[in-house]
């Protein structure tokens, strides 16, 4: 099957600027991110411990912490050759580069800032926002998908794609729909069943990162390694999946001390 979708969505005419392209990329993070307020509002209740409105206010933040992190994370675990080369490519986001683990992280310092803005618990923050991640997880692999990037690695199975940004036009997995099924609707529908009965706080919150980082590490599998950085151990570890271990690990830290510590329970 071949693939050749213009990463290209559409061109908006911009004074002095021309006609502007917009990409399916940037369109699918806009709707992770309506999609992630969308839900997060929705399953706002009277028990919950901070307001819909709240829940916009934080969005802004984790955005920002998202996009900066997702940077920052990406010239340190990806290119920090470049930083020394070149200090201000840092800057130069608009070239592309953004890692889900700098991501998160600036996400987190975000979650920490709010949470002690409100007055309220990490985990009651952390716990209500990991039910609705996975819908804008999933939809930005959608647009690694229709902007040809993030290519799999090349397997004859009757699904295989060539990709029309492929210098090789090898068939190839379609990685990045691997990862919007299992990051995306799995990660969403496990943790969503999993939060319709009765557990301990910061439970929820353990199994996000355990989850999240087990389906990486498996479809990372299926997906070829950054081209400047290749394996990092034994030729099959990749970068993603040496840093998505961590996340496995502090979950299930995170789920073993919910009960050991006898939290409070959420129904």
């Amino acid at each position: 099957m071949i693939i050749n979708i213009d990463p290209v969505a559409l061109y908006l005419p911009l004074p002095f600027l021309g006609w502007w392209p917009v990409h399916w990329y940037g369109i699918t993070w806009l709707l992770a991110i309506f999609g992630i307020l969308w839900y997060s509002k929705k399953i706002v209740s009277k028990k919950t411990a901070f307001k819909k409105n709240d829940v916009e206010d934080f969005l802004f933040y984790g955005v920002l912490g998202a996009i900066i992190g997702g940077r920052l994370g990406y010239m340190l675990f990806y290119g920090f050759n470049q930083i020394l080369i070149d200090p201000l490519s840092v800057f130069k986001i608009w070239e592309g580069g953004l890692s889900f683990h700098g991501g998160f992280l600036g996400v987190l310092i975000s979650f920490c800032m709010f949470s002690k803005k409100l007055k309220i618990s990490f985990f009651d923050l952390s716990d209500h926002i990991a039910l609705a991640f996975p819908i804008g997880l999933g939809l930005v692999r959608i647009g690694n998908f229709l902007g040809g990037e993030l290519l799999g690695r090349p397997t004859d199975l009757p699904w295989g794609m060539i990709f029309w940004s492929d210098p090789l036009q090898l068939s190839r997995h379609p990685s990045q729909l691997y990862q919007a099924f299992f990051e995306g609707l799995v990660l969403f529908l496990v943790l969503n069943w999993l939060a319709k009965k009765p557990r301990p706080k910061i439970f929820i919150s353990g199994m996000f990162l355990s989850l999240y980082g087990f389906f990486r590490i498996f479809t990372e599998t299926f997906r070829m390694p950054d081209s400047h950085i290749g394996f990092d151990f034994l030729d099959i570890i990749t970068r993603g999946q040496l840093l998505s271990l961590p996340m496995v690990l502090i979950g299930l830290i995170l789920i073993f001390l919910s009960y050991k510590n006898k939290n409070e329970t959420v129904s």
